[in-house]
């Protein structure tokens, strides 16, 4: 077997099972799992029936470029959401689910000749699978902390100077998993100029970008940031998906696109990973991309949530707002945000994951640490039980 695999790390929820190991939660308190950021609004009715019409393509063998109706609603949803005009035969490619398309995107990219690129940069904390397709690819990561003293930004000025000619590949995650920050235009004038300054390819996770609280005022996406700087898609790839916009994190379906060039040859690799959509997925994904009616639901459910919530928990445990997504990374009394997160399961019954999970030691810190990731992807009635538990636990461990 291929000796990267032991330097994988368990995934946080592995690593959450073992923390609960032998721990029996209160039996008169209903479960409240707050810890993964799965969706668990209903999946709306039009792309069930979608899915259903589309059986018929179980017949067929999938194309791996996907088909030209699917990717002319992917490239009509960047032009209606984005305001950019993307050609849908060769910037755009339908993906299973964005975190398939993360990982792959590194094993095409990463250049492991001799004297090859072998640097990836990604935040810290971060979503597992930056790490995981880097060391895979036989790529070092680099952390880069995003702590409160920046706004819990990428600081760009930590990357060593000499370093910058090693780096294939930069992940972004904007809004951000777990802070819910957005870019803003600046942030991406100065990623874009190191990026044309070095040549590494940008790689941005967009795929909480359809949740945010203004109606009107969607975040800033990679896209948009490069027209409006008037640099075009050079060197960018923006990957995104339906699981979070349409509540289907089962049907794994996703879109890639960007620099023209690069997708010609992860197409090419795709070809041979035979990783295409099936043609009933596709079907549906379109009847998704095509519609907004149900994102703006979802979004509204989401801000219910948040204005609920947030009141109740901002006395007992501190947090920025999030710009958009559906976290909550809040500080935690005491600094241990393992023990706060066994401490909370055993006597209240809600699961949150603890921040240092999400992270790795860098610049002789674990940027996570004191903090824990709250996602509210329950119902309403739900998520304010939890946040009144959450006031409970901690008012009885003061």
């Amino acid at each position: 077997m291929n000796p990267r695999l032991e330097q994988l790390h368990p995934y946080p929820f592995q690593k959450l099972r073992e923390l609960f190991a032998g721990v029996t939660p209160n039996p008169d308190l209903a479960p409240v799992n707050l810890s993964i950021g799965e969706p668990k609004h209903p999946t709306p009715q039009f792309i069930k029936d979608a899915l259903v019409a589309g059986l018929g393509g179980l017949s067929n063998y999938p194309i791996t470029q996907g088909s030209d109706a699917l990717r002319e609603s992917i490239a009509a949803w960047a032009g209606r959401r984005y305001g950019v005009k993307l050609d849908p035969a060769t910037e755009v490619l339908p993906v299973n689910g964005s975190r398939e398309a993360l990982f792959a995107f590194a094993q095409a990219s990463v250049d492991s000749s001799r004297h090859g690129r072998r640097v990836i940069i990604s935040p810290n904390p971060f979503y597992q699978i930056y790490e995981g397709a880097a060391l895979l690819a036989g790529a070092r990561p680099f952390f880069l902390n995003t702590l409160p003293d920046n706004d819990f930004k990428m600081d760009w000025s930590k990357v060593p100077e000499d370093l910058w000619g090693e780096v294939n590949l930069v992940y972004t995650c904007s809004p951000g998993n777990p802070t819910g920050k957005v870019m803003s235009l600046a942030d991406w004038k100065e990623l874009f100029d190191l990026s044309d300054r070095h040549g590494f390819v940008i790689a941005a996770d967009e795929c909480y970008s359809e949740i945010y609280f203004e109606e009107g005022k969607p975040p800033l996406g990679a896209l948009t940031a490069a027209q409006q700087l008037g640099r075009g898609f050079r060197n960018l790839i923006v990957f995104n998906s339906l699981s979070k916009r349409s509540n289907v994190p089962g049907m794994r379906s996703g879109m890639v696109a960007g620099d023209a060039a690069l997708i010609k040859q992860f197409l090419l690799y795709r070809t041979y990973h035979g990783s295409a959509m099936s043609p009933v997925v596709q079907t549906a994904s379109i009847a998704a991309w095509n519609d907004e009616a149900h994102v703006i639901e979802n979004r509204r459910q989401y801000a219910e949530k948040f204005a609920a919530v947030m009141p109740l928990l901002k006395d007992v445990l501190p947090f920025d707002p999030p710009d958009a997504a559906f976290y909550l990374w809040a500080r935690v009394p005491g600094g241990d945000d393992a023990a706060f997160a066994r401490g909370l399961y055993e006597t209240q019954h809600v699961t949150v994951l603890p921040g240092s999970f999400l992270a790795r030691d860098a610049a002789g810190v674990n940027p996570g640490r004191d903090f824990v990731r709250i996602a509210l992807v329950d119902n309403l009635d739900a998520c304010v039980e939890a946040a009144r538990r959450i006031v409970r636990f901690v008012g009885e461990a003061a």
